[in-house]
């Protein structure tokens, strides 16, 4: 979620030193050596076809060998390619902005960012040098940070979970307090995802979240599939399953980042069943910040996206928002099965456009980079650092709708802040008051006019809001002056409580992987000997980053089972779903109802 808060710019205080770079390069082989391995740099530069335009120069690599090459991204037939040559792998491309319409809508927007505090050295190549570098362009925005590879499902497309890595990944407190300090040396105002593995796995999580409060983390939001809530429900009892989210809640926990892929069993067989009864003990609970999050994959749930919209909009009371994330394709694919599955951003946006009778347009949505001139305008009347989403434009996008919903809860309508709001307008002319801010700073009587400029501003802001379109019980314009008034976590939080966010991050992998966009990726890993990782970097150059660290910091299974109990890994630990025992009581149809028709509701469609 595109969410900005702030820290005072006093420059990010450092231990002497910086960390060691990972990795080498030997100019004369043209090689890195990095994890143990030699990985080649370079290769010839991809030549345009006929009916090809040249969109522009990057770099990437190969998804067979992971060798550093030069690639071009196109325009063909009204979409954007990448490609590149191996030489020993030969021409690959890829599908890479299934729209060039929206891709150059997009790129309008593209901003640098503001740079890091580098934590380690530069030798070698974007990248092989994470992290983070010098020269990296954004600071981190979200860290994530896994506690643990266990989990209590077994997916068959994840790879992830300890039986099938061989070992069990899980920092002790202090490691994690470290990686939380190393991360504070940045200097930005500090938001982190519990992830895994399963997070709930852990008998201390809610140790884990008072911990990272006292070190000074603003936000904390959990990813969990969510099953924890209702496995508790039935085998301890409801007021047990409330307990534990209420001791999450009350030990930090702002958000909970919930896996949901569908509405049907056949899209989400993960936590079809479970969700009804973890939603409702989020309310009973108290916690009101979910954000749903789906994997869309094309043929499995891409006529759903609809439908999980609905699903947020009729349980408004505890969801915030759903971030769908196009799959990212793992392993070695053909190129026509690739295609078969390949989802990028437009697509998505369309589908929902489609799936929502046109309420919520393509048009409504806009790239992250608009976050991040937003958060230059704030900084410019306070003077303050701030969290930065200077994302590349191609890495995701997001809108805000108001729901309207009937007299029995289900929505009837939305409304994308478009409708009322002129997006576009109020960004051009915040470009035009950063520069004007900017001159105010080195005059005389700087706060004055600062002063004087934000009057103008709060003004000005009824201008670009249509009061004819703008839905009953909604003043986005006292919304958006509280937020650059106060310029607050708890202000831009008010904002989210009224309108439900949708927004959506597509992750990179080996074929269509853009090294400009790893260089301004903010969602970072963080690893227990100091380094701050990007996303598509640590996941995607997995044998290098991912499972290299977590294989050195590894504690072997039988180690852990007799260290903690032959019940805390392997079968033992596996859930065992009652489907029948699920769909016993009336929140799992209540939670489905008027979302699903009867018929599948019912059992008598799959």
């Amino acid at each position: 979620m595109a969410l900005t808060t702030f820290t005072a710019r006093t420059g990010a205080a450092r231990n002497n030193g910086i960390l060691p770079a990972p990795a080498s390069f030997d100019p004369k082989r043209r090689v890195v050596r990095i994890a143990g391995k030699e990985i080649p740099i370079g290769g010839p530069i991809p030549r345009l076809k006929p009916g090809e335009k040249l969109v522009a120069y990057t770099t990437s690599v190969c998804p067979y060998c992971e060798r550093l090459l030069p690639a071009v991204i196109y325009e063909k037939e009204d979409k954007i390619y990448i490609r590149k040559t191996c030489p020993v792998h030969g021409t690959i491309d890829e599908l890479y902005f299934s729209s060039a319409k929206l891709y150059y809508r997009f790129m309008k927007y593209e901003e640098e960012g503001v740079g890091v505090t580098p934590h380690v050295q530069l030798q070698a190549p974007c990248p092989y040098n994470c992290g983070l570098c010098g020269r990296h362009k954004n600071h981190t925005a979200l860290a994530n940070l896994v506690v643990t590879n266990r989990c209590d499902l077994s997916c068959w497309y994840c790879f992830f979970y300890a039986e099938k890595a061989g070992y069990v990944y899980e920092p002790s407190l202090e490691q994690i307090r470290e990686m939380i300090r190393q991360y504070k040396m940045e200097g930005v105002t500090m938001a982190v995802q519990l992830t895994g593995g399963e997070p709930t796995l852990r008998p201390d999580l809610p140790d884990i979240i008072r911990m990272l409060k006292e070190e000074g983390v603003t936000h904390i939001q959990l990813n969990t599939h969510g099953v924890t809530f209702a496995r508790l429900w039935f085998e301890e009892g409801p007021e047990a399953a409330v307990k534990y989210a209420r001791t999450l809640r009350e030990a930090g926990l702002n958000t909970v980042y919930m896996s949901f892929d569908g509405v049907t069993p056949r899209a989400n067989p993960k936590n079809h069943w479970e969700v009804p009864y973890t939603l409702e003990v989020f309310r009973k609970a108290g916690v009101t910040s979910v954000v749903l999050v789906p994997t869309v994959i094309k043929t499995i749930n891409d006529n759903e996206l609809g439908d999980i919209v609905r699903f947020a909009a009729k349980h408004i009371d505890v969801v915030r928002g759903v971030n769908f994330q196009p799959v990212s394709l793992t392993g070695r694919m053909r190129k026509d099965t690739r295609a078969k599955y390949r989802v990028t951003i437009p697509d998505v946006l369309r589908w929902v456009e489609e799936q929502t009778d046109g309420q919520i347009p393509t048009d409504a949505w806009f790239p992250i980079p608009v976050a991040a001139k937003v958060s230059y305008f704030l900084e410019a009347l306070s003077g303050e650092l701030k969290i930065c989403m200077g994302n590349h434009p191609a890495c995701g996008s997001a809108t805000y709708v108001f729901v309207e919903r009937d007299s029995d809860g289900l929505p009837k309508k939305f409304v994308p802040i478009t409708e009322f709001f002129d997006v576009e307008g109020f960004i051009e002319y915040i470009d035009e008051k950063i520069l004007k801010l900017s001159k105010d700073e080195e005059a005389s009587f700087a706060k004055f006019r600062k002063t004087v400029r934000m009057a103008t501003i709060i003004k000005d802001l009824p201008r670009f809001v249509d009061r004819e379109r703008m839905p009953k019980g909604l003043n986005i314009t006292k919304l958006l002056m509280n937020v650059f008034i106060k310029r607050n976590y708890e202000a831009l939080g008010e904002l989210h409580y009224r309108m439900l966010f949708l927004g959506n991050m597509h992750f990179m992998d080996l074929y269509n992987y853009d090294v400009e966009r790893v260089m301004r990726c903010n969602i970072h890993y963080l690893s227990p000997d100091g380094r701050v990782i990007p996303f598509c970097t640590y996941n995607v150059l997995n044998d290098i980053y991912r499972d290299y660290i977590l294989k050195k910091y590894q504690i072997p299974l039988e180690e852990y089972k007799r260290l903690y109990g032959e019940d805390k890994v392997g079968n033992a630990v596996k859930y065992v779903r009652n489907i029948k025992l699920l769909k016993s009581t009336p929140i799992y149809y209540e939670a489905y109802r008027g979302i699903l028709p009867d018929e599948v509701l019912f059992g008598k469609k799959s």
